[in-house]
């Protein structure tokens, strides 16, 4: 891959002066290979991606725990169907249903119908899970978003549901489903996107679950609960609080970090 730093808010008075990490696939790369490495799509076509602090659930250890258990028997027998997304039948009324949800779940003009469209027909969306209650006919519960590249991972995009079936926690089952879905077609990981406030904690409700802290992929819960709940003054790795869960410090970081630049000379 190819790295370019887009430059972000600098703080001088701190010494701080962050870029963000985009990655550019090469040739013989396939975004699996960018997945792996830290990095999320940032362009539908997937010819970009971001760094970021991102989860993902190692399948081939993951063993359901009561409370995934618990989710799914309130959900009732909730069910999925992987579909081709050319195969899919986005009707009006579906896509209505999306942008409600999306502007009473994210806010306001986050997901516009322009992105969505976009989205759709990117290559960042190969597939569909469609949920529903039972086997084939039963009525549709819900629908998620994935990008699949067996054997290797799927991401766990977007998911769309009705807002109103509180009582069986439904956007929580159709991730628990997906999980065991994953596993159960041979994966060897699902990506579910970011982790950056508390609130996106419910997605650590998977055992092992990892993030990616910019170094290398951690399992350490304290960890991440300790980047979600702090604001570094400079940067988070001169942090002595941090560098307490780097087990053999900045030093160990560096070599286990799968980053080794060549550079060539300029003229």
């Amino acid at each position: 891959m190819k790295l370019v730093f887009s430059e972000a808010v600098a703080d001088p008075s701190r010494y701080v002066y962050p870029y963000a990490v985009w990655a550019f696939p090469e040739p013989t790369e396939s975004p699996a290979d960018l997945f792996a490495a830290g990095f999320l799509p940032s362009a539908p076509d997937l010819s970009r991606f971001y760094m970021g602090r991102q989860l993902r659930v190692p399948l081939g250890e993951w063993r359901t725990s009561s409370e995934n258990r618990r989710v799914l028997r309130k959900a009732g027998n909730l069910q999925c169907e992987l579909v081709p997304r050319d195969r899919f039948d986005l009707t009006p009324e579906r896509r209505a249903a999306w942008l409600a949800f999306a502007e009473a779940r994210f806010g306001s003009g986050v997901m516009s119908a322009a992105r969505l469209d976009r989205l759709l027909a990117g290559r960042v969306i190969s597939h569909l899970l469609v949920f529903r209650d039972g086997d084939g006919d039963g009525p549709e519960r819900g629908v998620a978003l994935l990008y699949l590249e067996p054997p290797r991972m799927a991401y766990y995009y977007y998911a769309f549901y009705d807002l109103s079936d509180s009582g069986s926690h439904l956007g929580m089952a159709m991730m628990t489903r997906a999980v065991a879905w994953a596993q159960e077609s041979g994966l060897g990981h699902l990506h579910l996107g970011t982790c950056y406030a508390e609130r996106a904690l419910y997605k650590t409700q998977f055992e092992p679950i990892e993030f990616f802290n910019g170094h290398r992929w951690s399992r350490n819960r304290d960890e991440l609960r300790h980047l979600l709940r702090t604001q570094p003054e400079t940067h988070r790795l001169e942090s002595p609080e941090y560098q307490s869960f780097l087990d053999g410090g900045l030093s160990a970081a560096a070599a286990v970090s799968p980053f080794r630049v060549s550079l060539s000379a300029s003229s």
